[in-house]
């Protein structure tokens, strides 16, 4: 019986927490920053299986692709399944990165694949290299899967590797699909530029992404995958078609809206996010006896680690104890002293005073002889 592995990540949607640290995107946007007089008027019809043509046309024109590459799907966990389902069935092999998202990991080893995985390390910086790929390709991989900017790490892979890995793909594995999640791509700080999308690298490279992260939309449920290959768009379509029948017509309009509005949206998460990037950093460094940090590329998320003279238990039920919730590294696959910490979605001031709670959770797990 085919079954998905059960991670503790589904706390983050069950429960509520004082100072939460746990999330990994930006504030929600309402409905009504997105309400107009036309919306009144939908059809509350099915929608088409590849999606509404005016989004799927946002979406290309943001890629630099066709409206017909772009396939609309029920958030971005929607794309990495349907991917999975069709090109690592039943012991395909995929060659995928630690720490991971789980969900991720999940939809592979639900539908049989051979998971081969490239552990990234603290200590490295979680720096991905394309030698590192190379060594885990078979001409039996059927599928790459990445993500830059990561998830915990918010660290983004270089373009130039990612360039690389598909040279090596296409001398070992000619066959087989790199599918890069961009789904933090354009959730830069300031004016910090937007890393290239990678889905111009060739025809066997397929890139997804949502509203769900960078726009604060997740609750439209609104993914993509873009593929220049008209045969997988197709069988895409198809299974979309097979699992959904549609998104809804009404989270797509909405989509619309996004767009429309994206280059105010993202101005306005761009300032935030670099302040909540700059907060963070300041406390580490205040801090930097107890603790360290990876300083992300982009996102809303970096990782922290204890250091040796914090007690893990003992931080952990400090932290519980004064309502600050952190993501354990464990979920992804990291290390126990390893913690996603989430500083895109608190206003300022809440994210101060959860960093303060945390101090406190961190000196009282400290032993009076150290």
């Amino acid at each position: 019986m085919a079954t998905f592995p059960r991670n503790d990540i589904v706390s983050l949607t069950d429960e509520e927490s004082r100072h939460e640290l746990g999330e990994s995107y930006g504030p929600d946007l309402r409905l009504s920053d997105l309400l107009t007089p036309e919306l009144g008027d939908l059809e509350l019809s099915y929608g088409t299986a590849a999606g509404d043509l005016r989004l799927r046309t946002a979406i290309a024109d943001a890629h630099g692709v066709r409206p017909d590459q772009v396939v609309v799907t029920v958030g971005g966990m929607h794309a990495i399944f349907l991917l999975a389902y069709l090109l690592a069935d039943h012991g395909g092999e995929v060659v995928t990165t630690a720490p991971l998202f789980p969900l991720t990991r999940n939809a592979y080893e639900s539908v049989g694949a051979d998971v081969r995985v490239i552990p990234l390390t603290f200590d490295d910086g979680y720096r991905l290299s394309a030698d590192a790929v190379r060594e885990r390709l078979t001409p039996q991989t059927k599928l790459v899967s990445l993500t830059t900017p990561q998830n915990p790490s918010g660290v983004a892979v270089p373009l130039e590797t990612l360039r690389e890995i598909v040279a090596a793909m296409s001398e070992i594995c000619p066959h087989a699909y790199l599918m890069v999640d961009e789904t933090y791509r354009t959730a830069t700080y300031g004016d910090d530029p937007v890393a290239e999308t990678a889905v111009h690298l060739g025809a066997n490279v397929v890139t997804v992404a949502s509203l769900s992260k960078c726009h604060g939309a997740a609750g439209l449920r609104i993914g993509w995958i873009v593929s220049t290959d008209a045969d997988l768009v197709d069988q895409l379509v198809t299974a979309k078609f097979n699992t959904v029948v549609s998104a809804s017509p009404v989270t797509e309009a909405l989509a619309v809206r996004v767009f429309e509005l994206e280059d105010e949206i993202l101005a306005v998460r761009r300032l935030w996010l670099a302040e909540g990037v700059a907060s963070t950093e300041e406390w580490v460094r205040a801090h930097s006896d107890l603790i360290e940090w990876v300083r992300p590329d982009a996102g809303a998320l970096c990782t922290i680690r204890l250091k040796p003279q914090v007690d893990l238990d003992r931080f952990r039920a400090a932290a519980a104890e004064l309502g600050v919730r952190l993501a354990d590294g464990d979920w992804f696959g990291d290390e126990p002293r390893v913690f996603r910490l989430g500083f895109g979605f608190p206003p300022p001031v809440e994210l101060k005073a959860a960093l303060d709670a945390l101090t406190t959770a961190l000196h009282q797990a400290v032993d009076a002889d150290d």
